[in-house]
């Protein structure tokens, strides 16, 4: 497979679908293609865009991620994309240690599309992804310090974020505290668990351990700053118990701040359009321009 820059697109790989919606092909550093839809949105706020980072096992074309798409969609343009190993992306999941590949890709092409200023809203896997990937492309420390995707540190301007929220995230890696959690370790870790995952839920699961282990999002957090950065989670998560999304408020210090929602379950399932609606208004709000930013366009502070 050809490698290109991450979210480098060529005239063939990028077709319109429906008025300013588009799908692409995108391509990450590492050259896998993965899917990608944009859609201009309904909202008055278009200078900004959303980036989507699904759970793991689901693509863009889930019902449950359209919908988070048509209710943040609302409040500015979105990307969706599947994660590598998923839907019609190439490729197998790595389980959010390469997909910070794939994010980039997806923030790039928003770039490439106009959009200077950039939210990241992550869910689960997702939500994991969003906090390292802000934190090695970002413009605190996380750009020269940790390990990225393959033990690489990455300092694309083009793909860093400008606001995070991570939903349903977990704080640390390896978790099996929950029922839920034991058997998505078997999924991942067993030849028939990987044979489930391929054929019963359209997800292609890589074989090998992680090497080196990615930094993990209790360790990312703090290198976040200065995005803005909100942690969103349940308080009846079946999967991450409250200790994670507290540890990860408790690294990140005053630059964090934490929702915790009563009654809530987990990731995109358990978002109702009411909670969707509040992280969009807060993630827009987040990219509103500074009056004075030097890094802002004339136009955009108008």
């Amino acid at each position: 497979m050809r490698s290109v820059p991450a979210g480098q697109v060529t005239r063939s790989s990028v077709h319109r679908v429906t008025g300013g919606t588009q799908r692409g092909l995108l391509h990450t550093d590492d050259g896998v293609v993965i899917d990608a839809l944009y859609e201009p949105g309904s909202g008055a706020f278009q200078e900004p865009a959303i980036v989507i980072a699904h759970g793991f096992t689901g693509d863009l074309e889930r019902p449950h991620v359209r919908r988070v798409a048509g209710v943040l969609g609302r409040h500015a343009p979105v990307i969706t994309f599947s994660f590598r190993g998923h839907g019609a992306s190439g490729g197998r999941s790595t389980v959010g240690d390469r997909e910070v590949l794939d994010l980039a890709a997806a923030v790039q092409w928003a770039r490439e599309l106009g959009h200077t200023r950039i939210a990241t809203v992550g869910f689960s896997m997702g939500g994991s992804v969003v906090l390292r990937h802000a934190a090695l492309y970002g413009d605190g420390a996380g750009a020269s310090a940790g390990s990225g995707a393959g033990g690489d540190s990455r300092m694309d301007a083009d793909a860093r974020t400008d606001a995070v929220v991570a939903v349903s995230a977990p704080a640390r890696w390896y978790y099996r505290g929950t029922a839920p959690m034991r058997r998505l370790h078997w999924l991942v870790t067993r030849p028939m668990g990987r044979a489930v995952g391929r054929f019963g839920l359209r997800t292609r699961i890589h074989h090998r351990d992680w090497d080196p282990v990615p930094l993990s999002p209790v360790e990312a957090v703090p290198l976040i700053a200065p995005a803005p950065l909100l942690i969103v989670h349940g308080d009846r998560d079946g999967y991450f118990p409250l200790d994670h999304p507290r540890s990860l408020a408790e690294a990140a210090g005053d630059a964090a701040e934490l929702w915790l929602e009563p009654g809530m379950g987990h990731a995109e399932h358990a978002s109702d359009d009411a909670l969707l609606a509040r992280i969009g208004e807060w993630a827009t709000a987040a990219l509103r321009p500074v009056q004075g930013d030097a890094s802002v366009p004339a136009t955009a502070e108008a």
